[in-house]
């Protein structure tokens, strides 16, 4: 069987090949299972006699830990940027005032906002009044009036 002759350099290259992956499809998934595939090539420079069994099983342990953990650090100390609304479309626009070309009739109405088309909500107000973002809901733009 092909996997009674794993030997160390099976998982390194397995590890190299893994962590290539992780260039093509970053998100900090890949890189931690060929880490864990590096430290079992490792482990094999150190106790060459293991089963090919204890091998899978130290692979499979390593790297759920690792993942876990360091999704867990990053849930506890997220990246700081100087632009965190940037794939938040709608966050982007909170705080804009915006000139209305509809009104905004039982509390809804649209805006064009850019190249493209918002649903808003707010009080009702004839086409012309200005008005600010405060907040998004999803794809709703929640507005008050800055200027009749």
């Amino acid at each position: 069987m092909i996997l009674e002759q794993l030997d160390f350099w099976h998982w390194w290259v397995l590890g190299i090949v893994l962590i290539i992956l992780e260039l093509f499809a970053p998100g900090a998934f890949f890189l931690w299972m060929g880490i864990a595939a590096g430290l079992v090539g490792l482990i094999l420079v150190i106790a060459p006699g293991m089963a090919w069994q204890y091998q899978l099983i130290v692979f499979a342990a390593v790297s759920v830990v690792s993942i876990v953990v360091w999704r867990s650090y990053l849930s506890r100390h997220p990246t700081q940027t100087d632009r965190p609304a940037l794939n938040m479309r709608g966050e982007q626009y909170v705080g804009r005032v915006f000139t209305l070309s509809e009104p905004i009739v039982n509390g809804s109405g649209k805006i064009k906002v850019d190249d493209s088309m918002w649903k808003i909500e707010g009080e009702d107000c004839n086409a012309g009044a200005k008005v600010k973002v405060t907040r998004t809901e999803g794809a709703v733009l929640k507005v008050e009036i800055v200027d009749k």
